[in-house]
Order: structure tokens, then C-alpha cells, then sequence
């Protein structure tokens, strides 16, 4: 999940794998896969971004878990 602005300043978490697309209209407007949509202060620059660094995140948490046989 993304932490994205609204345009009242109000902070929110967003499922960004619920995107089906962004347009710049000037805002952002982020249209949902139930075509919800919402209305950000964040620019298409900064979501692509956020959503990069979150998914390098859950990649890198995945790559050190470290299973650990502890049988004898």
C-alpha cells in the first residue's frame, strides 16, 4: 500500500494494485479496477515512484526471509 495526499491535505493508504489507471488532469486522478477513483495531490510522477519503492520493499523482504531447519 501507497500513502497518498488528498487534495484536503488528508493523508490515506491506497491498494496500488487496485489501479487500473492514472490520469493527470492537472491533479491526479487514480481511477480504481471498480472504478472508484480519488483525486491526489501527489503527482503521476510521485505514485509511479512510491509504487516502485514499495514493491523493491516486499522484494527485499521476501529475499531475506530465511527458512531455518531447527530438527536434529
Amino acid at each position: 500500500m501507497i500513502l497518498l495526499k488528498k487534495m484536503n491535505n488528508e493523508e490515506f493508504l491506497l491498494n496500488h494494485n487496485q489501479i487500473e489507471y492514472i490520469e493527470a488532469i492537472p491533479q491526479s486522478k487514480i481511477v480504481m479496477m471498480n472504478h472508484d477513483y480519488y483525486i491526489v495531490r501527489n503527482t503521476m510522477e510521485e505514485i509511479i515512484q512510491k509504487i516502485a519503492e514499495y514493491n523493491a520493499k516486499v522484494q527485499d523482504i521476501s529475499r531475506s526471509l530465511k527458512i531455518v531447519d531447527q530438527r536434529k
